[in-house]
């Protein structure tokens, strides 16, 4: 067990690279199962959550060769098992993306129901239903089983734009007979980095990038090498670090079109930044003033499915909101959890008003004070991280576990930018 110790009061400046997206990497761990041949993949994050993913997929019967610190060869000649441990589920909420995979590939999958952030409520339901439209066969006692004798291509409509639950139907569906096409799909980064890397295994999907996938079905697909694109997510929480301690970085491996959803929400708290290629710069001395809607209403920073602006931010928004001069509204639409961390902030000195589970009016600049935090999930807990740097005096958080599920050598590269941390054992 590990817990942060945090000075806080000092700007953070410097340069580093953004990691790969962690959020393509569990799914394309789970992907590598779809061929009997090696599948390497370049740019995968070294956080706990991968670490989990590639022990499901060695028991499983794969084999895992490190290449370099972030270059894996994953191999799944011969799969021996179809029922993931329940030790290693529990852990993550991502098993669940081996369901597609494992009935593709042998007709059968078993699940223990899969852990993860405790961030609300998180249905299962769309999974389910893709693949039965498929043609599996799902039974839910203590723990979930799929079975397929064959999957049969489909016209599918997904009740939500389940990140999860699309790339789980992708999966199945590439080695399924004749079409697939699936409506209401989520289109994120990540989603399409899967859908790229089975294109390079030999999957004909098309469509990527929008709501709606077609997909033929192919006998088998091949091994390929694959790099994943950046951590959007990552980046935009380093974004917020620098403007709530009034500091400057730079980043570089970005990818410009993902952040154009990130842009618009910050400009709404007179945050901004510019990109050269893949290196994006967060200058010191930001206006850290918020812009009002015309006729000077109060702006609402709000997240929903990708274009949108992504869920998994609003918890750093709201930090950064509190070193910001002015009133926004942060309304979290898609978990009615991720808000309850907000009571900490406010112990911290924040001026929040939590209207109800989705919706919190911020209030700034604050002067924060140091605090005893712990973590309740990987975003609030980089949150927390923020506010402790932005704070005067010292900050203890605990459970960081959680955080490092997310973010790669965080002490580190925090260090590396000036941050008054550091990582003990408890």
């Amino acid at each position: 067990m590990y817990e942060y110790l945090i000075e806080g009061g000092f700007p953070v400046k410097g340069t580093i690279k953004a990691s790969g997206n962690k959020n393509a990497a569990l799914p394309c761990i789970a992907a590598a199962l779809l061929s009997a041949e090696p599948v390497t993949l370049k740019n995968i994050p070294e956080i706990e959550d991968v670490g989990v993913m590639l022990d499901i997929f060695k028991a499983l019967g794969g084999t895992v060769k490190k290449q370099d610190s972030n270059t894996y060869v994953l191999h799944a000649k011969d799969i021996k098992e179809s029922e993931i441990p329940i030790e290693h589920s529990k852990k993550i909420r991502a098993s669940i993306l081996f369901a597609g995979p494992l009935v593709a590939r042998t007709g059968k999958a078993i699940l223990p129901p899969p852990g993860g952030d405790v961030i609300g409520r998180r249905r299962l339901d769309t999974h389910f239903l893709a693949l039965q439209e498929l043609g599996a066969q799902v039974s839910v006692n203590g723990r979930f089983k799929f079975s397929a004798n064959k999957l049969i291509g489909a016209d599918i409509f997904l009740d939500e734009a389940s990140v999860t639950a699309t790339e789980n139907a992708v999966m199945a569906a590439v080695l399924a007979e004749g079409e697939t096409i699936i409506t209401n799909a989520a289109s994120e980064p990540h989603v399409q980095d899967v859908c790229k890397m089975l294109n390079a295994m030999g999957a004909e999907i098309t469509g990527i990038g929008s709501n709606i996938l077609t997909i033929k079905g192919v006998a088998s697909l091949h091994g390929c090498e694959y790099e994943i694109g950046p951590d959007y997510m990552e980046i935009g929480s380093f974004i917020g670090l620098a403007a709530a301690t009034k500091g400057s970085i730079t980043i570089t491996g970005v990818n410009a079109r993902d952040m154009r959803p990130i842009k618009l929400a910050f400009g709404k708290l007179g945050i901004s930044w510019t990109i050269e290629g893949d290196t994006l710069t967060v200058h010191s001395g930001q206006p850290m003033k918020v812009n009002t809607d015309l006729g000077g209403m109060i702006p609402k920073i709000d997240d929903s499915p990708w274009p949108g602006f992504p869920p998994d931010l609003t918890s750093i928004m709201t930090v950064v909101a509190t070193q910001v001069e002015g009133t926004v509204l942060i309304h979290e639409k898609m978990f009615e959890s991720r808000m309850f961390f907000v009571d900490k902030l406010i112990g911290m000195g924040a001026r929040i008003t939590l209207c109800d589970p989705h919706r919190a009016v911020v209030s700034g600049p604050s002067n924060l004070h140091g605090s005893e935090l712990v973590s309740p999930d990987v975003r609030a807990g980089m949150a927390m991280i923020i506010a402790a740097m932005s704070a005067h005096g010292e900050s203890v958080i605990r459970n960081v576990y959680q955080v490092e599920r997310g973010y790669e050598h965080l002490t580190e590269r925090l260090q590396s930018l000036g941050a008054h941390i550091e990582r003990r054992t408890v």
